[in-house]
């Protein structure tokens, strides 16, 4: 029976080499200082740069044979090969906003369809009922909340807290919001690639001294772009809603945008469809409605999908005065406006409430007999 030392060992493993590189697993480090010797057992660890590096079977049946090969035939070595990785796992995200209740992304399709006007006059709606709201104007190369709160000429400054500059929101009608339209021209076009984009979009975000909110709202830009990832992957979003007008041309891609919230990639549930502009009213003729965009689309494919149907806004010609003076029209709850939106506002807080009773844990109860 042989002598069986470290160095055997050592030497042994040298004539196994790391396939590509020419180099023995000794000089790349891969053998690991724990080997251990008990009679003709023996045991070590090979240590790997990855988890999943593809030839880890492979070196270990080559260092098993190289030590019966170099050292003994009789050493007992098969399965005392213990593999672990240099990788050492990521620690885990700090949550962004841990003071923020709910996250809501408002998204559309295409372009057009009244999202921004949806979003402004929801979270106006949302602070008229009490709640604590913070709206973010994601839409970096179109910015339209300065405009829709009457504060184009605001810039928010930076408050100093525990050593760090924060982001003041500009609020207005119990508002907090943010907008890169605060930080440029609002004459100049904003020409940045997708990266610098999502990089001053997580700035907004995570910079941004929200303080506690029970809604955060961020008006999504039109379409399904690189943005959006980058704030879904960023955000523990609560829930998304969908805004459409009822022309097939818009539902097509509100068909889209569903799909991409809701595919395995992304995974943030849809909390229900706004179909904006559902008909046209005369502020003087509130009984009349005139379906100038189609009828119910919005309603029939939230049907279709199996999401609610939140509300149906119509058009009034005060909606549009109201968004180019900065008074939005949910601020008057007793217009045929202000009242769809403040209903909007109901159905979106039961279907927050509803989502958030899905994914809480169930509470087990114990019966104890008497």
């Amino acid at each position: 029976m042989a002598n069986i030392y470290p160095k055997l060992i050592i030497d042994a493993l040298r004539n196994v080499r790391y396939p590509g590189t020419g180099k023995d697993i000794v000089e790349m480090g891969f053998v690991s200082d724990d080997i251990h010797i008990d009679g003709m057992k023996v045991s070590f660890s090979l240590l790997f740069e990855k988890a999943n590096d593809p030839f880890i079977k492979s070196i270990v049946k080559a260092a098993e044979t190289a030590i019966l090969t170099y050292v003994d035939p009789n050493v007992d070595i098969k399965g005392n090969i213990e593999v672990k990785t240099q990788q050492v796992e990521a620690p885990k995200p700090v949550k962004a906003l841990p003071q923020v209740k709910n996250i809501i992304a408002i998204s559309s399709g295409k372009g057009g369809v009244g999202k921004s006007t949806v979003s402004v006059n929801l979270a106006v709606a949302l602070a008229n009922k009490g709640y604590k709201v913070g709206l973010l104007d994601a839409d970096i190369f179109g910015p339209s909340l300065p405009k829709m709160f009457d504060e184009e000429e605001a810039r928010p400054f930076l408050e100093p807290i525990d050593g760090k500059e924060y982001i003041v929101p500009i609020e207005k009608y119990g508002v907090k919001m943010l907008s890169i339209g605060f930080f440029v021209n609002r004459d100049d076009a904003v020409v940045w690639r997708g990266a610098m984009a999502g990089n001053a979009l997580k700035q907004l975000i995570n910079d941004g001294n929200w303080g506690e909110l029970d809604y955060f709202l961020i008006d999504f830009p039109p379409g399904t772009s690189d943005i959006h990832l980058t704030l879904v992957q960023t955000l523990a979003i609560t829930g998304a809603v969908v805004v459409s007008t009822p022309q097939q041309v818009a539902l097509a891609d509100a068909r889209k945008g569903i799909n991409m919230f809701t595919n395995e990639k992304v995974d943030v549930p849809i909390l229900g469809l706004v179909e904006n502009m559902a008909w046209f009213t005369p502020a003087e003729l509130p009984e009349n409605k005139y379906f100038i965009f189609g009828k119910e689309g919005a309603k029939n494919l939230a049907e279709e999908m199996n999401v609610p149907l939140l509300g149906q806004i119509p058009i009034v010609q005060s909606i549009c005065e109201g968004g180019d003076k900065g008074v939005p029209v949910a601020l008057n709850e007793n217009t045929i406006t202000g009242m769809a939106f403040a209903h909007l506002a109901d159905n979106f807080i039961s279907s927050v409430e509803k989502r958030n009773a899905e994914k809480a844990p169930t509470q087990k109860v114990e019966i104890h007999n008497r």
